[in-house]
């Protein structure tokens, strides 16, 4: 049995045992957190672990992304989060909510080979990973359609070049 079983059996017979409007509540916020441990195959199934803010903005990145990148580049899921790739990573789109991203709040999106890319107007973040630069938005209204794209156009030229 896994730990996440065994966890999750824990959490039921405390909900059982105390039937407290909290524990309820908890039990509910666990069956997420356990959702989001499972692999998801799916954007139907990432979509229904996001908070309606997320969804919202994976949607909007999505959308940008898909109507930017040539028909030679895919998107798939890995790490639990889309990924779009060509010959090699181009970028990748990761919601707090979905374990290991390193954000607590809003939706990175991230540039897999950044420190590649002529930032010229210093639009993303150059963190602690040397290759990975990345944006967070917290709301779909900080998304700046233009910039995206021209990262995108200038990363599948780098792609290109693989």
């Amino acid at each position: 049995m896994s730990i996440e079983n065994v966890v999750f059996r824990q959490v039921l017979l405390y909900c059982n045992y105390g039937k407290a409007l909290t524990g309820q509540l908890f039990n509910i916020e666990l069956h997420f957190k356990m959702m989001a441990l499972q692999k998801i195959r799916s954007l139907v199934q990432l979509y229904e672990l996001l908070p309606e803010n997320e969804k919202i903005i994976v949607d909007v990145l999505r959308r940008i992304i898909t109507d930017t990148l040539p028909p030679w580049c895919k998107e798939i899921i890995s790490f639990n989060v889309p990924y779009f790739h060509g010959k090699k990573g181009i970028c990748i789109v990761w919601p707090s909510t979905i374990p290991r991203g390193g954000i607590k709040k809003g939706v990175l999106l991230g540039f897999w080979h950044g420190n590649k890319l002529k930032d010229v107007n210093a639009y993303l973040t150059h963190g602690s990973n040397k290759q990975v630069f990345y944006k967070i938005f917290q709301t779909p209204e900080e998304i700046n359609e233009k910039e995206i794209v021209r990262l995108l156009k200038e990363a599948i030229k780098l792609d290109q070049q693989w």
